[in-house]
């Protein structure tokens, strides 16, 4: 009963929030409350969202005071700079944007925490598709693919609670699985420059007098004009056939140049994050919010206070010298509220469906049904079992419960069958791709929330992508013999 209620309770609310009949702040409190009545837990169903509560604080308070910082430090500009870099060196074709954006995700995801990553990308990155009228759900899709890839670095997490959930030193997890992460960052990259393409498609399709080249085969693309040797802003050539050139064709219709998107005096740019004449731009302040955030980052990666109090005091600081005045700063605290709003709500109410899952012996359950259903002929194909089970297991459980409470028992069963620890260990963490995208991972909400994007809309994006990283990296990991078949 209590493995029917635990799948049948993450199915409910997938399809809930995917067919957007309810939020996911509404959908992580109602259907685990439902279910969790249904299970027997009674009065003390409290009991159990509040223990589960009390381990998120921290990551809420994070989070809460991570959005302050980083959107006070867009607000003054100190993102601006960066920004054009990036438009300037990517151009504005869609595609080349949202590859940037995977390299610079996985770039970052080097630190190992996701939420610093999501964090930086998205200030980079949003205004960016903000202004060249993107997606902002290709942005968390690109985003989330990078960061679950790189999320097997040996200190991203899963891989050290891998090695010592099984007694193992964390590099024989790590090293063999090099391949496999190249080829699953190849896969990430080569969807983003599949979903790069389609939203140049689509602005194009959408708005072909901004986009597109129309019919008297006029335009430029960034550097020389279609059909033409000329180099001069605004310049226009001739296509020598007389012809548009089709946009789905090889002679690709050419976009306005990058140098209209990043120039203070475009009007465009107004009511956005790059808007030239806001009010709260800072930029005498430029080098002290610069060094400020570079000793943010430095703290963060040193660990040498708790991360909520460095982004406290890293935005006491920040509201201090920049808005000195009392009022100011409490405009600025209200201008993010909504962000904090949403993505602590959802923290919040998330421990509502982990704790029932915990509190009622869901998935304890749920894992031994699932070891128990393999058959002894399969025995010599754990080590792929396990990976295919990792990518449905740690979406709706932790990492903890997974790798410290269900490995153990499968690399258990697969040593009858000489698979090594090593082996599962490396195959367990082939699902973070996948795993990246729940909704019990506080740095998603983080994302999808900076981003202002649905987490159904992102899901409905993301999931089967990051489902094809993960066996595309278990598939390499057996080519390569890193994942055994015994």
């Amino acid at each position: 009963m209590l493995v029917l209620l635990g799948f049948a309770m993450i199915a409910v609310f997938m399809v809930l929030i995917m067919t957007k009949k309810l939020t996911p702040v509404l959908a992580l409190i109602i259907v685990p409350t439902v279910f969790g009545l249904f299970a027997g837990a009674g009065l003390g169903i409290g009991d159990m969202v509040m223990d589960s509560m009390k381990s998120m604080t921290s990551t809420a308070a994070l989070l809460m005071f991570a959005i302050i910082y980083f959107g006070l430090m867009i607000d003054v500009g100190l993102f601006d700079p960066l920004v054009r870099f990036i438009l300037r060196k990517l151009g504005n074709d869609p595609a080349k944007v949202v590859l940037g954006t995977a390299l610079l995700a996985a770039a970052v995801s080097l630190d190992g925490d996701g939420s610093t990553t999501f964090i930086l990308t998205t200030a980079a990155m949003l205004p960016i598709y903000l202004r060249l009228k993107m997606s902002p759900v290709v942005l968390t899709c690109v985003a989330g693919l990078a960061n679950g890839t790189m999320n097997i670095v040996p200190w991203g997490g899963p891989t050290a609670r891998a090695a010592t959930a099984l007694k193992i030193d964390v590099n024989d997890v790590f090293v063999p699985m090099l391949p496999s992460l190249i080829g699953g960052i190849a896969v990430v990259l080569a969807f983003a420059w599949l979903l790069g393409l389609q939203e140049r498609n689509r602005l194009r399709a959408t708005a072909p007098e901004i986009w597109g080249v129309p019919d008297t085969a006029e335009g430029f693309d960034g550097g020389t004009p279609a059909g033409g040797s000329g180099t001069g802003r605004g310049r226009k050539g001739t296509n020598p056939g007389g012809a548009a050139p089709a946009v789905g064709g090889s002679s690709v219709a050419v976009l306005e140049r990058t140098e209209d998107l990043v120039d203070d005096s475009d009007t465009a740019m107004a009511d956005t994050a790059l808007d030239p004449n806001r009010s709260t731009l800072r930029p005498k302040l430029f080098w002290f919010n610069l060094v400020l955030t570079v000793a943010v980052m430095g703290m963060l990666i040193a660990d040498l206070v708790p991360l909520p109090y460095v982004f406290m005091v890293g935005s006491a600081i920040a509201l201090l010298v920049n808005f000195p005045h009392v009022k100011d700063q409490a405009a600025q605290i209200v201008a993010h509220a909504p962000s904090v709003v949403a993505v602590v709500s959802m923290v919040m109410a998330a421990a509502v469906l982990t704790g029932v899952l915990t509190g009622t012996g869901m998935v304890e359950a749920m894992s031994a049904w699932l070891v128990q259903i393999i058959p002894s002929s399969m025995g010599p194909l754990m080590a792929v079992i396990t990976g295919v089970l990792s990518i449905p297991m740690t979406f709706f459980m932790s990492n903890d419960a997974f790798y410290f409470g269900v490995l153990p028992v499968l690399s258990e069963t697969a040593g009858h069958y000489g698979i090594s620890a090593a082996e599962m260990a490396r195959a367990s963490i082939t699902g973070q791709p996948f795993h990246m995208q729940s909704p019990l991972v506080p740095a998603i909400l983080l994302l999808v929330s900076l981003a202002k994007v649905d987490l159904g809309d992102h899901h409905k994006k993301v999931l089967w992508r990051s489902a094809v990283v993960s066996l595309v990296m278990l598939g390499i990991g057996v080519l390569t013999g890193a994942i055994g078949i015994g």
